[in-house]
């Protein structure tokens, strides 16, 4: 009923790399529904996920539709699933196995066909060790497994990736730039990026808006410019 791929991202570009799956997949034409289970409050999972009845529970008054059907026919993104509730990952669990899901207060079930992307800073692997993840939603949710490495031991796609950024900005300021100067690129590429992909795309706008004709060391936040890329410890190599 699903298709599974679960990518530990370590926070670089998680929903673009997820909706990029998507747009290559034979469910490109169905949508594309995004939701960080880290960010639903734990009272409200399993509407959010399935859905609720009208009267379901205090403050339901009206009937909702969850991301499980909202995205039938396309991709649902699972944000940082290693965040999803221990007694909620059963419910998770069943409606990957029997592809119908059951909304909160509802008395028949479903079905519904998504391809299923997850994302996590964390190791499941461990987490599913120290018991605060279920081995069998983990090994259902491994059928694909993808790491992809932090920015900063990407230093080749930081060329690539502010250009981009750096023609997207351009277009939507209005603005004539010509590029990079060496020693500005040099700077993107000493830096350790701990905000991955989102950080440099920020720096790149903010850039764009502040400089001239072209963007100069000068034109980069301090913090940017002054940085070095630092020694390769255990961090740095996790998502290797």
């Amino acid at each position: 009923f699903f298709e599974k791929a679960y990518i530990p991202f370590f926070r670089t570009g998680k929903e673009l790399f997820a909706r990029l799956i998507h747009e290559s997949s034979r469910m490109a034409h169905g949508p594309f529904v995004p939701v960080n289970c880290g960010a639903i409050p734990r009272d409200l999972i399993e509407s959010e996920l399935f859905g609720h009845e009208r009267g379901a529970f205090t403050g339901a008054t009206d009937k909702r539709r969850g991301v499980f059907e909202l995205a039938d026919g396309g991709s649902l993104f699972l944000d940082e699933i290693g965040e999803l509730p221990l007694e909620q990952q059963p419910r998770l669990l069943r409606v990957i196995e029997t592809g119908q899901i059951r909304p909160v207060g509802g008395e028949s079930t479903r079905e519904v066909r998504a391809r299923i992307i997850c994302a996590t800073h964390q190791d499941l692997r461990e987490r599913v060790h120290t018991r605060q993840f279920r081995g069998d939603l983990y090994h259902r949710l491994a059928a694909v497994v993808a790491v992809v490495p932090a920015l900063r031991e990407r230093e080749d796609d930081i060329d690539i990736l502010a250009t981009a950024f750096l023609d997207r900005a351009s277009t939507t300021h209005r603005k004539i730039i010509a590029g990079f100067g060496d020693e500005a690129m040099s700077a993107l590429r000493g830096y350790h990026w701990p905000g991955n992909v989102r950080e440099l795309r920020n720096i790149v706008e903010r850039m764009v808006i502040l400089s001239g004709e072209r963007i100069a060391v000068s034109d980069i936040p301090e913090d940017v410019a002054g940085a070095r890329l630092p020694a390769r410890g255990l961090d740095a190599i996790t998502g290797a």
